[in-house]
């Protein structure tokens, strides 16, 4: 291109305020403010100019209408919000990427309640001054658990953290070899140790582990001896690990504190459920163990928390160490947190009313009505005649590093398309209103009927005849 062919479309590109003021970006003038906006449009026009230079521009590209529209498309993503609710049809309980557990109604309105005023988080009502947040959820720690004392940080990670930082400065923590975990985002059990200023000590093969290993490792600088539970992994064949029985036997008798680091943090019997390889909180608590720490939005069913229960002494030293307020909790998620563990006290339980639960507690029959429910109305949408709708089993999981080898069978409703790939209507539903995340298996979409919430079921079918509408546009 000559220079005097971009010098005519370089004097074409629109003006600022034209844009501003086109019907196109109405929407956005309402949604962000002027100055904001000038700044996105600014952007949008500066691009087209390179784009000119570089010979990628025509002079179709610089039609207001184009342009307005090109703006409010960029002023959503950049300043739009990018945190969304989807839909989870993917049969994983607890999604890491999709955010983990679903709160139960009753913590959703303690958020709004405890958001929209002041509390009393740090105030003592009944002696009138200062008063701990901890105490809000202790109580029903130490009542649900069995457990001395407790407290809180922002996540499970926070709480061993601190646990080795306030218990092991400068000194030996015994774990086994087969215990030092990774999880997801390269959380590994050495790292956390070595930021925490303890020293580690490993013991045992990573396959087997005697209580002679811990024994023989214990000497003047041991401060703790740590169990970690395996919750993502599980190494089959020629093992052996210590019990927390002797585990715990271990400790009383050398006076070293021992401690627990439980993952998931389940409450309840899972094993009516067909879930048999996950401890519970009181469990361990009652063998002995000095100190328990799990997530507060795994099994809980809560929010990203990370609780620590065990012998008063102990949690104290925590509480009060300098790393505690810098991983403490902030109001809205000890509000969801304090409502969560409220369920478990109510004389119908906590699967009446915890979302992570009740997907685990549906029944074959529960699971198929839900199945049978979503087919029918996807066949009797205005796409239904586009779609072969079957329903065929399949396996979910609990998810979030719990239960790796534990499955949860059920039906699933498999959609395949007629006109258009699986992986075409995967993706245009991912990008939907609300997005919806499925599986893809043998040119299917599959949407699994445990993980999609009851008011979402009705939004299925438009969400299809979207998803099909945007595939259109793009062949």
């Amino acid at each position: 291109m000559d220079k005097e062919a971009i010098a005519g479309l370089l004097k074409a590109v629109p003006s600022v305020d034209k844009i501003l003021e086109h019907p196109a970006t109405a929407d956005s003038r309402e949604r962000f403010s002027r100055e904001l906006l000038k700044g996105v449009v600014r952007i949008v026009l500066e691009d087209l100019r390179r784009g000119i230079r570089d010979g990628r521009v025509a002079h179709d590209d610089l039609i207001p209408d184009r342009v307005a529209v090109a703006v409010a498309v960029r002023a959503h993503e950049i300043l739009g919000p990018t945190l969304r609710r989807v839909i989870n049809a993917t049969g994983v309980i607890v999604h890491t990427n999709l955010g983990r557990s679903p709160l139960a109604p009753r913590a959703l309105e303690r958020v709004v309640e405890i958001a929209g005023g002041y509390s009393n988080l740090e105030y003592n009502l009944e002696k009138g001054r200062r008063g701990e947040r901890n105490t809000h959820l202790a109580r029903l720690v130490v009542e649900l658990t069995g457990a001395q004392a407790a407290m809180a940080v922002n996540n499970n990670a926070a709480a061993l953290l601190l646990a080795l930082a306030a218990l092991a400065h400068g000194r030996e923590v015994i774990v086994s070899r087969g215990e030092l975990i990774e999880i997801g985002g390269s959380f590994r059990i050495p790292d956390v140790m070595a930021q925490s200023g303890a020293i580690l000590r490993e013991v045992g093969t990573t396959n087997r582990t005697h209580p002679k290993d811990y024994i023989q490792a214990i000497n003047e600088r041991t401060a703790l001896i740590l169990k970690v539970h395996t919750s993502n992994y599980r190494i089959m064949g020629f093992t052996r690990e210590v019990s927390l029985d002797e585990l715990a036997a271990i400790g009383a008798e050398h006076t070293i504190p021992t401690m627990m680091d439980l993952g998931s943090g389940c409450l309840v019997d899972l094993r009516e459920y067909g879930l048999s390889d996950e401890p519970t909180v009181q469990e361990t608590v009652a063998k002995g163990i000095d100190v328990v720490s799990f997530s507060g939005d795994k099994l809980l069913g809560g929010p990203q928390a990370g609780i620590l229960a065990g012998k008063r002494p102990l949690i104290d030293t925590m509480r009060t160490h300098p790393l505690a307020r810098a991983l403490r909790m902030d109001k809205l998620t000890l509000a969801a947190l304090e409502a969560t563990l409220e369920e478990y006290t109510y004389p119908d339980g906590p699967f009446a009313h915890v979302p992570t639960l009740r997907m685990i507690g549906k029944s074959a029959e529960e699971l198929l009505r839900d199945t049978q429910a979503i087919a029918a109305a996807i066949e009797s949408s205005s796409v239904g005649s586009r779609l072969r709708i079957t329903i065929e089993p399949g396996v979910g999981r609990v998810g979030g590093g719990a239960l790796p080898m534990s499955d949860l069978p059920g039906p699933r409703v498999a959609i395949h398309p007629l006109d258009v790939s699986a992986a075409s209507l995967e993706s245009a539903l991912r990008k939907g209103e609300p997005p919806l995340i499925a599986l893809i298996k043998d040119d299917a979409v599959l949407l699994d009927p445990r993980t999609i919430l009851p008011h979402e079921r009705e939004s299925l079918p438009r969400l299809l005849v979207s998803a099909l509408t945007r595939c259109e546009g793009v062949r």
